[in-house]
């Protein structure tokens, strides 16, 4: 069969899709494709015919939308974190609310309340950058990787969605690796040291950890490093640095070895009146004041607590879990990483709690060994959902309620249609804007039987 000609299109967005789809139509033929904001006329190449639509790639963008007004960070359009930086943060959550509302219209008919992050410019407190360089046999560089290519490292200079003490602390991290000469990692030939620089910050006690993943293949000085990042002038203090060992073949870090340089390995944040000790991998709400929001209205929508007993299903670090044990006769928690649980115990004994506790495993295996009866159930999955043979094992609990909260509604969505098919009624839905800038949005929904 031959291959059907791709050609180049120029259309006016139509619609946006969440989380980050356009729409165009022409001559009643949809083209869909990654990228855009609705009312911007773009260039598309098109690639592959579908039943209802013919799968697209944004290759230029020909004229701006009327609807982007800011001037955007120096990195906008190189960088491939944010999206929404030409809108103001009003139109940015007009849009949100408008494709997730399409989104959520089969299982929620009602319109959905979007509460904005209380801060939309330097709110996350932790990012993860990666050495390459900007071009091939180019020096070294260490930022995020830019926009569409997977080799291609650009910087972040005067990023807006974290604190100035990032920015410090890049630019010296990269400085030094530069003035010594030092090889970075090369993911075709998987030759090369330094691998990525994971930043984490608290806002309460403005502190940092910082964390560097190299392979094994080279030595380094350790202690030459952590005199340099000590010397920094910041508002705060790098209070732990970790040095992580990472060989596998993945992009993605692999902590297969984690030493403490300095400090002790952990950086306090405090959240609704409890205090959390961060490790370098455990799970943390990246934007925590907007956390507060989200986990005060979780707790609302649970509604009287009393006398009862509440399991928190991927409980990571315990943070929603401890929340409700101030109010709960009891709070059992199930988390797969190992490390995020005993951390979780952990600040238990920090704060004091005695009527929680997390236990180490799969939700699928464990909700069968938890003893006594849920009476409400708060499920936090992640970004893939809850897992379709762990679905019905959690349903079959039947709790009075479900709160479900989610970092991706895509998700939530098709779940939820599964909780409806077994009785529950979605009684209220909430998106929470944890992530400005960004296509991504929290949603949290009670379900009732």
């Amino acid at each position: 069969m031959a291959r059907r000609k791709r050609k180049e299109i120029i259309g006016n967005i139509k619609e946006n899709k969440f989380p980050n789809k356009s729409i165009i139509e022409i001559e009643g033929k949809k083209y869909i494709f990654k990228g855009g904001i609705k009312g911007q006329t773009v260039k598309i190449l098109t690639q592959r015919k579908r039943r209802d639509y013919t799968e697209s790639k944004l290759i230029e963008l020909i004229e701006k939308s009327n609807i982007e007004t800011e001037n955007p960070c120096p990195q906008f359009g190189i960088c491939g974190g944010c999206t929404y930086q030409t809108l103001k943060y009003s139109k940015e959550l007009e849009l949100k609310k408008e494709m997730l509302e399409r989104l959520y219209k089969e299982v929620y008919s009602k319109e959905i309340t979007i509460n904005p992050s209380p801060s939309e410019v330097y709110y996350r407190n932790k990012m993860e950058y990666s050495f390459g360089d900007k071009e091939k046999g180019g020096e070294l560089t260490l930022g995020m990787h830019s926009k569409g290519r997977f080799y291609e490292i650009c910087e972040t200079d005067n990023c807006n969605i974290v604190n100035k003490g990032y920015e410090i602390i890049r630019k010296e991290v990269q400085g030094y690796f530069r003035d010594n000469n030092t090889s970075f990692y090369k993911k075709r030939s998987h030759e090369g040291l330094l691998r990525h620089l994971i930043v984490r910050y608290s806002f309460s006690q403005k502190e940092y950890m910082v964390n560097l993943v190299t392979s094994s293949q080279e030595e380094w000085c350790k202690e030459d490093f952590v005199r340099v990042l000590l010397n920094l002038e910041l508002d705060g203090e790098i209070k732990t640095v970790i040095h992580t060992t990472n060989d596998s073949l993945s992009d993605a870090v692999v902590p297969e070895k984690v030493e403490i340089l300095y400090g002790e390995g952990y950086i306090t944040e405090k959240l609704l009146g409890l205090e959390f000790q961060i490790s370098p991998f455990s799970f943390f709400q990246p934007n925590p004041k907007a956390a507060e929001k989200l986990y005060a209205k979780a707790l609302e929508l649970a509604g009287d607590i009393d006398n009862k007993t509440i399991f928190d299903l991927y409980s990571g670090t315990g943070t929603i879990g401890q929340v409700f044990s101030k109010k709960a006769k009891k709070v059992m928690g199930i988390e797969i990483i190992e490390e995020a649980v005993e951390k979780a115990n952990q600040t238990c004994k920090l704060n004091n709690i005695k009527n929680a506790e997390f236990i180490a495993g799969d939700v699928l295996e464990k909700i069968e060994e938890l003893k006594g009866e849920a009476d409400i159930i708060v499920l936090d999955p992640p970004r893939d959902g809850i897992h379709p043979k762990a679905i019905n094992k959690i349903i079959s609990v039947k709790p009075e309620k479900f709160v479900y909260i989610s970092c991706n509604p895509v998700t939530q969505v098709r779940d939820i249609e599964i909780f409806l098919e077994e009785g529950y009624k979605l009684k209220s839905l909430e998106l929470f804007d944890q992530f400005p800038r960004t296509v991504h949005c929290e949603a949290v929904a009670l379900l009732e039987i």
